[in-house]
This record gives structure tokens, sequence and C-alpha cells, in this order.
């Protein structure tokens, strides 16, 4: 036909003087099942740290920050977003801006693991200032102003990541939580570094220390030691075994007995007083005379005469510099109660490498 203009020829991955043409599209036969989907998860049980006294070097390591919160996983559904605990408790209606900033991610159905913080002034995590906007231990408050650091995606749109490695699912959670956001839901950043470059650097900022994750890892429950902890700030859970009361110290508290594990026993580690305001104290003391012992839950030789002791079932997170040559916490400070459905660990001397 005159005046019909050739279609121009198309340079391919075949070369110049090929054409690519498609086959002709044939329906879809209606046997053929679908692409399965992964049923999403009713529960994941977190990947934890292993606890070191050195980061582990190598180019299969990324490293972040530890954060010092609690530990959730959300869960982005079809019918809504739920907030879950460390140990499996529902915990959806604490943290209001947290859900309804997942709401409002791109994605259908997500599961995704972190740490709920709220920051100081000097934008670092505080677990004490979190444990006041949930109301202590126990309490009912909503934290409203509490952010989600996210670090690991274990489920998207269908697809369980789990048998991913880290820096598969890291790439598919940049897509989600881009770096550098500012919002409520925030991502952790992967730091190209060393080890020991990023564990001075924590230091020096007054972190509490950093986390080294095996790049190639699948996400695994438990403590593998897919993931390991250095700590820049010594600070774990004890059980709070007694109190020295005080006539003088606002609050009707001297200090906190402390307790931890050594086998399946527990030990006194010696004693706290510091951390804790007139408010905090009273509060404190309200608790601890509900759980009042005569006998007492540890063998106890130290310098406190007048002890109230007490059912070991508190757990406090507390911060310290160092150990004593006979086992006993130094300059020890109080940061505040660990709820019981945050599932915490409390202190196991043969749990600790440092040891």
């Amino acid at each position: 036909m005159a005046g019909m203009v050739k279609p121009p020829r198309t340079k391919t991955l075949l070369g110049d003087d090929k054409v690519l043409r498609s086959r002709g599209r044939r329906q879809r036969d209606k046997e053929q099942p679908n692409l399965p989907l992964d049923p999403l998860p009713d529960r994941i049980a977190p990947c934890l740290a292993q606890l070191r006294d050195r980061p582990p070097q190598g180019e299969k390591w990324a490293y972040e920050i530890k954060w010092d919160g609690y530990r959730l996983a959300i869960h982005k559904e079809l019918a809504g977003v739920r907030v879950l605990t460390r140990g499996g408790h529902d915990w959806t209606h604490r943290f209001p801006g947290i859900v309804e900033a997942v709401e409002n991610l791109g994605v259908a159905t997500a599961i995704f693991d972190g740490e709920a913080v709220v920051l100081d002034e000097a934008g670092r995590s505080d677990f004490g200032l979190l444990q006041k906007a949930l109301g202590g231990r126990g309490g009912k408050k909503a934290a409203g102003e509490a952010l989600f650091i996210v670090f690991d995606l274990l489920y998207l749109d269908g697809f369980d990541l789990r048998s991913l490695g880290l820096t598969g699912r890291r790439q598919l959670l940049e897509g989600v939580v881009p770096p550098g956001e500012s919002g409520i839901i925030r991502l952790s950043e992967s730091f190209e570094t060393d080890g020991e470059t990023l564990l001075e650097t924590a230091r020096q900022h007054g972190l509490e220390g950093i986390i080294a994750k095996d790049r190639n890892a699948p996400y695994r429950s438990g403590r593998t030691g897919d993931w390991i902890k250095v700590k820049c700030i010594a600070s774990d859970s004890f059980f709070i075994v007694g109190y020295e009361p005080s006539a003088v110290a606002r609050g009707g508290v001297g200090s906190l007995l402390l307790g931890a594990y050594q086998d399946d026993e527990i030990v006194h580690v010696g004693a706290c007083g510091t951390g804790f305001g007139e408010d905090e104290a009273r509060a404190l003391k309200k608790m601890m005379d509900r759980l009042v012992t005569k006998r007492p839950p540890v063998v106890y030789d130290g310098r406190q005469k007048h002890v109230v002791w007490l059912e070991p079932t508190l757990i406090a997170e507390i911060e310290y510099r160092a150990w004593t040559d006979d086992e006993k916490l130094r300059h020890a400070s109080y940061k505040g109660l660990r709820d019981i459905q945050d599932n915490a660990e409390v202190y196991r001397f043969d749990a600790d490498p440092a040891r």
C-alpha cells in the first residue's frame, strides 16, 4: 500500500539486525493453580542477640545501634494492625501513634521486627522515659510519643521472608521504610564500618551499645548466634528481692536489694539507691509492700540490717559500671521496672561470656 511507513528496526539484546516479536497470548488454563501465597503467621518468636564483650569482625557482619526500649513485632493485617510484645502479649492499645503510622504504610500485609523507644533531648533512646510514658510497670497509659525503630521485615504482602538472608530482607524493608525517614516509623541504620569503630563511636555518644548481624543468615527465632550484642553501658534486668526502708529518703525507700540467677538459684548481687525520685519511690514501695515475705529469697551477707524481704516478682532494669570481685554490682542506678508482659530475661551469671 502506497505511503505505508515501515516500523523502525529495534535494537535488542539479540543484535541490531533482528526484531523481537512476541508470541500470541494464550488464555490462562482455569485448571492451572495460582502461585501459592504463604499464610500470615499469627506470631513469630523473635531472634535474640547473644551477649559478647567484643564485636565480631569480618565482611559477613552488618552493624547497627542497640536501642533501649521494648522489643515489639508489629503485624499489619487485612483486619488491622496488631502490636505484640516479645512474650506474645497484645499491646496494640498502648501504642496508638505507632499503629496509625503503620496503617499508612504502603503495604497490604507485613510483619515488622523492631523496638518501641522514647528519645531524650540528645536523640538517644531512654528506657526510663518509655516506662514513664506507659505509666510504669502494669500501667494502662498509651505512649503516644513513642517511636518504632524497625530493623527487620519478616513477612510482606503474602510472602514469608524468614528464609531470606538479612541482606535480602533489608532491601525489601528499605522499600517500605526508606532510610532517613523522621516520622514515627524509622529505619534502624546499618553502618558500613567495622564493629570496633562503631562501638567506640557509640560509647562517645553515651549509647547503650551495638548489634552485629550475620548478613547471610535467615531469620531464626531464639538465641542462635546470628545476632551479637556488645554493650557500652552495662544494663541488665534483676529481681528486686528486698528493700531498705528509710525515714530520711523521700518515698520511704533507701535502697533496693537485687538478685540474679546463678544456675537455678537466685543470688544477691548488691543494692541500688539511686535513679528513682520521690514519686517513683513511693509507687515502688506500694508495689513492694504487697510482696513482703519473712523468708529471705537469697543468701544475704550485706551491710543493710533492716531489710524488708520480698517475693522475687518485680524485675528492675539496672544500669551499672562494673562488677566487684565478690560479684556485686558497682555504681548501680535504677532505670525502671520491666513489665511482666515484656517477658524480660533476668541476668544469669552462667550466660555472661565476660564473666
